[in-house]
């Protein structure tokens, strides 16, 4: 087969898997069809199935709800982004704000856990997304205790990718991290490991409004 013949075999098939691509696009759903209620119970059945907790709390209950789920668990040494609200924090609990950013990736990591709140999520996934703002905080807080504590808003949740991406385009210049339940991976022979990549375990405060 001559060199022009294979070329054009190349240029035919990529003509078509282009075409096929935008067709594919196209036809994404961009719009949630679930209600509310539906919404928030599709992410919490995505972050089961990841491992991760989920539980439901009122504005007015958030700061004993915190409490409650740190004493429980006896992470009572915790780390956080200086952007959260006073109101989220018990006395009971000893809290260290990230002030400019100084503390050093050892003292993070000797922390009982970390408290954050997120900019969005996404209900089919069950990811959070978080931009590193005043209440998420550097990459290295939610990626080195072992234990990550996360308050959303109910109307931060989103139902897809297409929507939680609307939200993002007035900070898409901003770092972006997407998590999908706790850390995990898997080795070669398939060995399912936590902890690689980030914590070990997840739970999120769902906040109704």
């Amino acid at each position: 087969m001559s060199r022009e013949a294979v070329l054009n075999r190349v240029r035919s098939a990529l003509s078509s898997s282009k075409a096929k691509s935008v067709a594919s696009v196209s036809a994404y759903r961009r719009i949630g069809m679930l209600t509310g209620e539906q919404r928030l119970q599709l992410f919490e059945s995505r972050l089961d199935e990841y491992g991760a907790r989920v539980f439901r709390s009122s504005e007015q209950d958030l700061r004993e709800r915190i409490a409650a789920l740190l004493l429980e668990a006896k992470k009572l040494h915790m780390v956080h982004p200086v952007g959260i609200p006073a109101n989220w924090l018990d006395m009971r609990i000893t809290w260290v704000a990230d002030s400019s950013n100084a503390l050093p990736y050892a003292q993070i990591e000797a922390f009982d856990g970390v408290l954050t709140g997120a900019t969005t999520a996404v209900a089919e996934s069950g990811s959070i997304v978080l931009q590193h703002g005043p209440t998420e905080g550097r990459r290295a807080l939610t990626l080195l205790p072992d234990y990550h504590l996360c308050v959303l808003y109910e109307n931060q949740i989103v139902e897809t990718l297409p929507e939680c991406f609307e939200r993002l385009k007035g900070s898409a210049t901003r770092p972006t991290t997407f998590i999908s339940g706790p850390s995990a991976t898997a080795d070669i022979e398939m060995t399912r490991i936590k902890g690689v990549h980030g914590p070990r375990f997840l739970d999120v405060i769902l906040v109704a409004q």
